[in-house]
């Protein structure tokens, strides 16, 4: 894959101590970077457009407002199913998220994939920064998501995946009801929903050192609502699982 038919799409808010190091550490690869700002108030947008101004590989696309993950990235895979990408990836602005780890998601798309999820929960995966309790919280998560929606995959909450252009193409990314991380989710069960040929690479996934968590309890609450109304529809329907 020629990288720079590779698009790293990071949404951001407030995120202004992370911007410049990330920038540089996806465009080493020779990806070109989207930044998909919801206006944020710390100047994120105005350093991004900066960025852009001294490096051809960044791009920028600001949005009036903050409207949540799913809404950012709808627009964000828009943009770069627009401009021509033949692979585009999700990724968090913060570094939790390796940046040495984006040629494996590509090498998997490569291999065939036609998503390719960075994960915490298959073998090689990690969360080395978290308590004990936190990890329970965020594996019965995904537990619950797997029995609901009758999905393999280990990690449908990661918000770090590589999408070929054209299998993205088949999905209602546009129409997701999620508007937080349950987009995650959402895509991840569509896909299998599709057909998509999905594989799950190990990461290990960090906490972020500067900046704040966009995390909070509304966001894991529609997660939880979502995944269960999905998973009574599928009841309902009497599908055993999506194909695969």
């Amino acid at each position: 894959m020629p990288p720079d038919r590779v698009t790293v799409a990071i949404p951001t808010y407030n995120e202004s101590e992370n911007l410049p190091d990330i920038s540089t550490a996806v465009t080493a690869h020779g990806y070109q970077l989207l930044v998909v700002d919801d206006s944020s108030p710390d100047g994120t947008g105005e350093l991004a457009d900066r960025l852009a101004t001294k490096d051809p590989l960044i791009s920028v696309l600001h949005r009036p407002k903050k409207e949540g993950l799913g809404p950012a990235y709808a627009a964000g895979f828009d943009k770069a199913l627009a401009d021509g990408a033949e692979v585009v990836i999700e990724m968090d602005a913060d570094f939790s998220h390796d940046p040495a780890d984006l040629p494996r998601l590509v090498q998997a798309i490569d291999e065939g994939a036609d998503l390719a999820i960075g994960s915490r929960y298959v073998p090689g995966g990690s969360t080395p920064d978290w308590p004990l309790t936190r990890r329970l919280i965020s594996k019965g998560g995904n537990l619950y998501a797997r029995i609901m929606l009758g999905i393999p995959t280990r990690d449908a909450t990661a918000g770090f995946r590589a999408y070929r252009a054209d299998a993205l193409q088949t999905l209602p990314y546009r129409e997701a009801q999620a508007s937080g991380y349950a987009f995650q989710v959402e895509m991840a069960m569509r896909a299998h929903e599709t057909g998509l040929r999905v594989v799950e690479v190990p990461i290990s996934f960090r906490d972020r050192t500067r900046g704040t968590s966009k995390m909070g309890t509304g966001i894991v609450m529609e997660a939880m609502r979502l995944v269960t109304v999905w998973g009574w529809q599928r009841a309902v329907r009497g599908v055993g699982s999506w194909r695969r």
